[in-house]
This record gives C-alpha cells, sequence and structure tokens, in this order.
C-alpha cells in the first residue's frame, strides 16, 4: 500500500522536482509536530500566515461557531452575510478615513488582479508602474507586475503596458506620468530580501502619484497585521495608500484577501460594465469570521506592542562572521548569507534540528525569519542557537 508521501508525489500537483516533503501531524503555537512527534519551531509563519501562531483556540472556536450557523450562500457581493459586514467595518475603524470600501478576495493574489482592473477602470489609463524585484503573486496580472524575469519569462505575453522603475530610488519617479493608472509597490519588499525603503523616498513616491493622477497601490500581503511592528507597514512612512492589498495574516490561518479603497474609487466596479469583478468564494463567512477573531486577538493582547524588542533579540544574538548583514523591520527579517549553496545547507542543518526557516525567492542567499508574533523569548534564543550551529558547522 502507498505511503502518503508516496500518493503526495504521484497525485498531488508538485511545484518543484525537490518539495521538503516534511509530514505535519498537527500544529500548535510556534510548533509543527510530525508523524513521529517531533517538535518543528515555525521560524516562518507558513511565509506570513500564521501571525498568532498554530490553532489559536480562540480562532478555532470562532470557526466552530460559525459552522453551525451558515458556509457559503451565494457569490460575494449579493446578501448581507454577517462575517462580512462585520470585518469589514473592524478593518475600516482601524484605517485612515479614506479607506472606507473593502472588497473581500480568496487570496492576495486576486486583490492583486482585483485592485489592477480597478486602477484601469477608475483613472481610465492603461499603463502601471511596478518595482524590479517585487513579488505579488502568480496569477497573470500579478505576475505581470512581478519584477524578476526568470519567473515570468515562460509565461510572456502578459499584461501590456507595465513599466518598471528602481525600489527606493528616487530618479525613477519621474517615470510615474498623466498615463500611469497605478503604482503598485511593497510597502517593505518581500521577496527580494526584505528591502525597507526610506521614509523620503515614500514620500516622494506619494507625492508623485498625487501629482500626476496615478492611484498608489501598497501590498501588504506580508507586511500587515503587526509583523513589522505596525498594525499596517504604511504607518512607519506617514503616507496612506488610495488601494491596500491584504491577505495571508488576514483570515488567521483561513484563505482571504481583500482590496480597500475609497467608495468612490470602489464604486468604478459598479457599472459599465456592471459586476466589474466577481468572485465566488470571496469573503467566504467561516474565512472571515476566522478573520475578526484573529483581529481580535492580535489586538486585545497587544502583540505588535512585543514585535520590536523581538527582534532587537533576533539582532543582538544573530552575530556572526559568516552572516553579513540583517535587513527588516520587525519580524520581518532576512539574514544575508555569502550564497545560495551555503543558505541552501544552512537551511536544510536547520530543518534537521527542528527550526522551519527559508530562503527568499529573489534573494536566494538570505535567510527568512518571519515567526509567528508569539514567540518567546525563550523560544528566539533556542532557535537562534540551531541557527548559529548550523552557520558555525558549515563556516
Amino acid at each position: 500500500m502507498p505511503t502518503l508521501r508516496q500518493l503526495f508525489l504521484s497525485n498531488n500537483a508538485q511545484t518543484t522536482n525537490f518539495p521538503l516533503l516534511l509530514e505535519f501531524e498537527r500544529a500548535e503555537g510556534v510548533y509543527m509536530f510530525d508523524k513521529e512527534g517531533k517538535a518543528y519551531t515555525d521560524l516562518i509563519s507558513g511565509i506570513g500566515v500564521s501571525n498568532l501562531g498554530h490553532s489559536n483556540p480562540y480562532v478555532v472556536e470562532a470557526i466552530k461557531q460559525q459552522l453551525d450557523k451558515y458556509m457559503h450562500l451565494m457569490v460575494y457581493g449579493e446578501y448581507v452575510q454577517t462575517p462580512q459586514v462585520r470585518f469589514a467595518e473592524k478593518l475600516i475603524l482601524l484605517l485612515p478615513s479614506n479607506l472606507q470600501s473593502v472588497y473581500f478576495t480568496n487570496s492576495g493574489a486576486e486583490a492583486v488582479e482585483g485592485a489592477l482592473k480597478l486602477a484601469k477602470r477608475y483613472t481610465g489609463r492603461a499603463e502601471i508602474v511596478a518595482f524590479h524585484n517585487s513579488y505579488h503573486g502568480s496569477t497573470q496580472g500579478a505576475l505581470s507586475v512581478m519584477g524578476n524575469e526568470e519567473f515570468k519569462q515562460a509565461y510572456r505575453p502578459l499584461l501590456p503596458g507595465v513599466r518598471f522603475i528602481g525600489f527606493n530610488n528616487p530618479n525613477d519617479l519621474d517615470k510615474i506620468n498623466e498615463h500611469t493608472a497605478c503604482v503598485i509597490i511593497e510597502t517593505i519588499q518581500g521577496e527580494a530580501g526584505i528591502r525597507v525603503p526610506d521614509a523620503a523616498y515614500m514620500l516622494a513616491l506619494r507625492k508623485r502619484c498625487d501629482e500626476t493622477g496615478a492611484l498608489l497601490i501598497l501590498d501588504e500581503i506580508q507586511a500587515a497585521f503587526g509583523r513589522t511592528g505596525k498594525l499596517f507597514a504604511f504607518e512607519h512612512f506617514n503616507i496612506v495608500p488610495d488601494i491596500l492589498l491584504l491577505a495571508k495574516a488576514l483570515g488567521g490561518g483561513m484563505p482571504v484577501g481583500a482590496f480597500i479603497a475609497s467608495h468612490d474609487i470602489m464604486s468604478a466596479l459598479k457599472e459599465n460594465p456592471i459586476l466589474g469583478h466577481i468572485t465566488t468564494f470571496g469573503g467566504h463567512p467561516v474565512c472571515c469570521a476566522a478573520g475578526i477573531a484573529a483581529l481580535e486577538v492580535l489586538l486585545n493582547e497587544n502583540l505588535i506592542d512585543t514585535v520590536a524588542e523581538k527582534e532587537a533579540l533576533f539582532r543582538s544574538i544573530l552575530v556572526h562572521p559568516t552572516i553579513k548583514q540583517i535587513r527588516g523591520k520587525g519580524l520581518m527579517l532576512a539574514v544575508e548569507l555569502e550564497s545560495f549553496e551555503l543558505n541552501k545547507k544552512i537551511i536544510d542543518r536547520c530543518i534537521e534540528n527542528g527550526v522551519i526557516t527559508d530562503w527568499f525567492l529573489h534573494c536566494s542567499n538570505a535567510m527568512r525569519i518571519a515567526p509567528p508574533l508569539i514567540i518567546t523569548h525563550g523560544e528566539i534564543k533556542k532557535a537562534c542557537e540551531v541557527i548559529l550551529e548550523a552557520v558555525e558547522y558549515y563556516s
């Protein structure tokens, strides 16, 4: 009889020829447990999803309660569904006054797709400005604004009219002009190896969009919900987007995304034609119930207030001649090493020793550090011991 691993390789679509093939039976807090009961410390939060850790009891209970009421009722936008309404209300109360209308999606990539459509429809313009080394998802539109040709060249032709400029490079801002429908930027670049822009640059970008009438789309799919030490990463830069993109941690472990704009901008999807963006499962009531609970836990337990000191602890311990630098903000960090080959060896040894970490799509020589925000100082110290042992082993 085939094993679960054999069935996985035989029946489930593969994304590489070398999957990790780790099998987990359960997960709780910052730990995932394999079928032998071995615990692995999760230092990547499922790539930014599990901000509250795994199986938060408050989130799980919210899911169970919603299951007893109803699941899918109708495609998004037709029925008044309590979880959708309450979740949007909670988000809007936490956002600047121009971000008043929430469109729930299934994922971050779909939020990107909806936002790009919305910007083109609202402005009547066709050109999109994106950034080198950016990552916004793998669907056709999201891939079109990805700033790495290696991952997209096999899928051309993609969206026309996309222009790429340098991240954090003020000399490129004049390429945003009266033909630009929108500028889409990660508030902090993720897959580029955690690149934090200068505050002055972000202010200049906001000003240039205002001058030209281009909409500013901030992709906070990885960076929001306390990951950087603020509820939303744009709070670090004293700017506000025209359209905000959310996903990953938004659902507390359940699949949900959103793009958020003003009523005026969002209304462009309602006519000429009607149903300008539609989704069957977007804003699924169970996912929204989980999202409400996750947001309440994040705020009520003051987890965001602990992020800066946890960042400082990682930085203070992860000191070694082999580590070239640590970049990032809050618990969204990149540990840069000499090469991908060295990084991969260190990552593999960490996994063998019970610490899950990873590399970045556009920066393969850097190790990802993005644990659940609930991680304790003791857990940080133990994880860092494993990392440093691996670094020393290969130095």
